[in-house]
């Protein structure tokens, strides 16, 4: 009797997570989720065989919840807030060990720390882009309208700069204007960045967003999406670069139908 593997899913917040769920269970797998009631959509129920409610910190149980399920190879996908990591935790005594080894407490510092203690486990954190293949939009303009003489300086501008700044773990997002930069992303995410940037362009901001230079495509992936559209409007910015590959591109038909009602031109490079 044929018996699928079991898959461990550490799910965040936003659409990713149910896209891997849906995707690995098309393939055959079955999915276990652990999931965290401050982050992640309670939709992700009904796309999973067996879901487990933790609180951030809960370190223990989510081994418990693996090892029970017969887990050997899990997935991340979908972002935890990084204020949620700074936040008053209330931290098992694994979670306090992990956090006690660590040499900084950097969201990626603590994500590997998550990856070498479930290795340690028998569990195996591996990329989810496998199975996301056709969420990864290929290089070229995305939009009717491509970026203008203008937008493609912006842009140039601006990946060197995003490069720079993802390179140090600040943030993956910039948002630019005339080769001036106006906000760099931190801790609070891609969206807010984005409107905090429109509100010293007014109207012309461009936006771009970046992979790290040793980006680990275990978790933390760039994406892009419907509220990313939403963010952009909000801000009156007209161009988005991301890039090519490794930056997951969620909902095409919808994101793309707010760019074009909005004339704001994408472009994966």
């Amino acid at each position: 009797m044929f018996v699928p593997e079991t898959l461990g899913l550490i799910a965040g917040n936003g659409e990713f997570p149910l896209l891997f769920a849906e995707a690995a269970r098309r393939q055959g797998y079955r999915v276990v989720a652990v999931a965290f009631p401050e982050e992640t959509s309670r939709r992700l129920e009904k796309l999973v065989d067996e879901i487990h409610w933790l609180s951030i910190g809960q370190l223990g149980k989510l081994f418990g919840a693996f090892k029970k399920a017969g887990v050997r190879r899990a997935f991340m996908a979908g972002q935890i807030r990084h204020k949620r990591l700074f936040a008053n935790l209330k931290l098992d005594l694994r979670a306090v060990a992990l956090l006690a080894r660590l040499k900084d407490k950097r969201a990626d510092s603590i994500l590997r720390g998550v990856a070498e203690a479930l290795k340690r486990e028998g569990v195996v954190l591996e990329s989810p882009l496998p199975f996301l293949n056709e969420s990864l939009p290929r290089p070229g303009v995305l939009t009717r309208r491509a970026p203008s003489a203008q937008e493609k300086l912006d842009i140039a501008f601006g990946h060197r700069i995003a490069k720079h700044v993802a390179g140090a773990d600040i943030g993956q997002t910039v948002v630019v204007k005339n080769q001036a930069v106006l906000a760099v992303e931190a801790m609070e995410g891609t969206d807010a960045c984005i409107v905090r940037g429109g509100r010293f362009a007014k109207t012309g901001a461009v936006v771009v967003k970046v992979t790290k230079p040793d980006q680990d495509l275990r978790f933390d992936m760039p994406v892009v999406g419907p509220r990313t559209m939403q963010a952009m409007i909000r801000a009156k910015a007209t161009a988005l670069a991301f890039d090519a590959g490794h930056t997951l591109f969620l909902h095409p038909a919808a994101t793309l139908a707010l760019a074009n009602q909005a004339k704001i031109a994408l472009l994966a490079l």
